[in-house]
């Protein structure tokens, strides 16, 4: 196997892959904070880290991939804790929220092939760890406690460390003057403090006991515990979106400094972001577009649905560290694209026996690209140049399989490596799958189940024209949907 070569986000530069233990690795990503349903940009983050995780594995590592769940912590700009909003405007219990979002999150995931991690820990979980990361914390000089609340001394860690900053590569000044002022921590010594553990007010419903009274863990507290708990002090590759450079990756390694005395992580791996149109994302601007809408093509930005498997191809079409812009025309491409990779897979199965006696040309150029498309993916999990390789590579596949080439111009250990490499890049590595007939009825049924459930909620909410436009939109597709005592059925007309 080649040399891995990895860009770290700390050093900006991209460099030979070591891991810290010899054939083994420890990777966290950031999961997601669980009060609604998921976002198509988390998808694209969360398919990115998978292929990293997949082709760690192709080249033999052991991996250890833990990937959280944000259940508590995370605040809007008016300090309420995202889930207890959510468990407030739906009437549920906080844990409802997060069951009901964390289901729906797993099921996304599913649908998109993506594998599921080594370990998948929550925050609520794991709050004596950030009880005790938060002690070791206040016990190295690093964090104060004011009225119940602890925060930590940014100012202090910046000068005596010397590293706040280094990730986001943003001047000190300027990051201890840009925070957000969030309600109820003005008793901060320093705007740029930011809270590790903070008091919980009477109205607030999620609140455990600690040394410093009742309350709940900042955000930022919890990926610092749980990597630490899981993947020790330090670890391999600490992945995320680029949007939690800063703050929030920023603030991590504070804390791991601040608790254990070291950098959490040796590598620092960002996916960039997708966008819609050539603009990004924004419900407020009505640019946006969920998963649901893509498969179902109930958007006005598509002129029809797509598959799971095509829009992650399509996902795959981009280098994790681009932007990815989301076009009706892309789509289309991608779809053809796709179709065109797993129709040559059908046809290598299908290739009569080769009766090459010696190596040809054709052996060493089916062979090179196969090389060259294992390179492409070291080169910093490079899947666009990857994926062009296995495309120089189809034209030969459909002409051996039309007659066009005779099959004496092979080998059969072409054949056979042919046959290993496709499989383990496109089924292992990339995280394709063939959408034959058994493979799209399970797709379809899953798809109708999330799209059902979309009416449903909305029939609740009493949004009478959303209800009736998943209904006609069906309809117009071929699919009957049925209203009853015990909710609603589908048909095919």
């Amino acid at each position: 196997m080649p040399t891995l070569y990895l860009y770290n986000s700390l050093t900006r530069e991209k460099s030979a892959f070591e891991p810290l233990h010899p054939g083994h690795v420890g990777m966290y990503v950031c999961g997601p904070t669980v009060y609604n349903d998921v976002h198509l940009g988390n998808c694209r983050s969360f398919i990115s880290f998978d292929v990293i995780f997949r082709t760690l594995r192709y080249l033999g590592y052991k991996v250890r991939y833990v990937r959280n769940i944000t259940d508590v912590g995370h605040l809007l700009d008016d300090g309420e804790d995202r889930i207890a909003k959510g468990a407030r405007l739906e009437q549920l219990e906080p844990m409802e929220v997060v069951q009901k979002y964390t289901n729906s999150f797993l099921e996304m995931m599913r649908i998109f092939n993506v594998s599921p991690p080594s370990i998948e820990p929550r925050a609520t979980q794991h709050i004596i760890e950030q009880i005790e990361m938060v002690a070791a914390i206040l016990e190295n000089g690093y964090a104060y406690e004011i009225n119940g609340s602890v925060y930590f001394d940014t100012v202090r860690f910046a000068r005596e460390k010397g590293v706040y900053g280094q990730l986001s590569g943003r001047v000190i000044e300027d990051l201890l003057q840009e925070t957000r002022d969030l309600k109820k921590q003005d008793e901060k010594r320093h705007p740029a403090d930011f809270a590790i553990w903070m008091k919980a007010e009477p109205e607030h419903i999620m609140r455990w006991n600690s040394p410093w009274g009742e309350g709940f863990p900042g955000w930022h507290l919890e990926c610092s515990a749980m990597s630490t708990k899981y993947l020790g002090h330090t670890f391999d590759i600490h992945g995320g979106g680029a949007d939690l450079k800063f703050p929030h990756h920023e603030n991590e390694i504070a804390q791991n400094y601040g608790a254990c005395g070291c950098a959490p992580a040796k590598y620092w791996v960002h996916g960039n972001m997708l966008l819609l149109n050539g603009k990004k994302m924004s419900k407020s601007d009505g640019n946006t577009i969920s998963p649901y809408e893509l498969f179902s093509g109930e958007s006005p930005f598509i002129s029809r649905g797509y598959s799971p498997m095509t829009v992650r191809f399509f996902m795959l079409q981009a280098h994790y560290r681009s932007t990815l812009d989301i076009t009706d025309e892309a789509l289309q491409a991608a779809d053809k694209g796709y179709r065109r990779l797993m129709e040559a897979w059908k046809n290598i199965q299908r290739l009569p026996a080769p009766a090459g006696k010696q190596e040809s040309d054709l052996d060493r150029e089916i062979l090179g690209q196969l090389d060259l498309a294992v390179e492409e993916l070291c080169d910093d999990f490079n899947t666009p140049k990857a994926l062009a390789r296995l495309f120089e590579v189809t034209p030969r596949i459909n002409a051996l399989h039309g007659g066009q080439i005779p099959p004496d111009q092979i080998l059969p250990s072409t054949l056979v490596r042919l046959r290993e490499t496709m499989s383990a890049l496109l089924f292992d590595v990339f995280g394709l799958a063939e959408e034959d007939q058994g493979t799209a009825s399970a797709t379809v049924n899953a798809l109708m189940d999330l799209i059902l459930d979309l009416r449903g909620r909305a029939r609740a909410s009493k949004d009478w024209p959303t209800a009736d436009r998943i209904r006609d939109g069906l309809k117009e597709a071929g699919i009957v949907v049925k209203d009853g005592p015990e909710g609603s059925s589908w048909s095919a007309s």
